[in-house]
């Protein structure tokens, strides 16, 4: 080969292999990152009674006391929707059910979030059945007594009951209605390994210092 052809080629070489360096660096900044995660835990009385759209899902029906609504990544803001499968086996699909009954609403959550989470879906929900029994839940939480009840006593129970939770890690959220404010849901937030964390900034608490837990049915 000519030496000004050979020099032109490996010029092009080297023009190439920066602009593959440059895409490579491109694709990579695009992909999720993720930074922890906020495990919803949803008071279903609470919003069965108040929320006439749900109070015919089976999680009403069958009176469930406490219902996982999802496992949420934190992520650098980009669109995690995913087309992937979010098929259980038989046996897994029975075991989650025991806390998020729902078929529908977990399909719905695996494509909404799928394409953020570093695992398929049958590892997804392992972790957050892994996630809920491993969290223990104050007996105020799934009594057929409805009560009102001080945020910080209900906070202190759970950092009492489960170790290395900081109180950071709990975020409560509330509705108002003609009694009150009454608890709806509680965020858990962890670290990737699973290891409870401070709630990001944008995860806060809405309730008062006092609120009313709805008794189960």
């Amino acid at each position: 080969m000519p030496k000004k052809n050979s020099h032109a080629m490996k010029m092009l070489i080297s023009l190439l292999a920066g602009s593959g360096a440059g895409l490579a660096m491109s694709m990579a900044s695009a992909n999720p990152v993720v930074i922890g995660y906020v495990m919803d835990v949803q008071m279903v009385p609470a919003v069965c009674a108040y929320d006439p759209l749900k109070n015919k899902k089976r999680k009403c029906l069958e009176g469930y006391s406490l219902n996982i609504t999802g496992l949420y990544p934190e992520t650098n803001g980009r669109d995690c929707s995913t087309q992937s499968s979010a098929k259980l086996s038989p046996l897994q699909a029975k075991v989650v059910a025991r806390i998020m009954p729902d078929e529908n609403a977990r399909v719905a959550l695996w494509q909404n979030i799928g394409g953020c989470v570093p695992m398929n879906a049958s590892q997804y929900f392992r972790t957050i059945i892994n996630h809920a029994d491993k969290l223990k839940i104050p007996e105020e939480l799934t009594s057929q007594d409805t009560r009102v009840m001080q945020a910080n006593v209900l906070r202190n129970k759970m950092l009492k009951m489960n170790s290395g939770l900081l109180s950071q890690s709990i975020e409560f959220n509330c509705m108002q209605t003609r009694a009150g404010s009454m608890l709806t849901e509680i965020k858990i937030c962890y670290k990737n390994n699973g290891q409870y964390k401070s709630c990001p900034v944008n995860v806060v608490s809405n309730c008062p210092a006092n609120f009313t837990i709805k008794g189960s049915f």
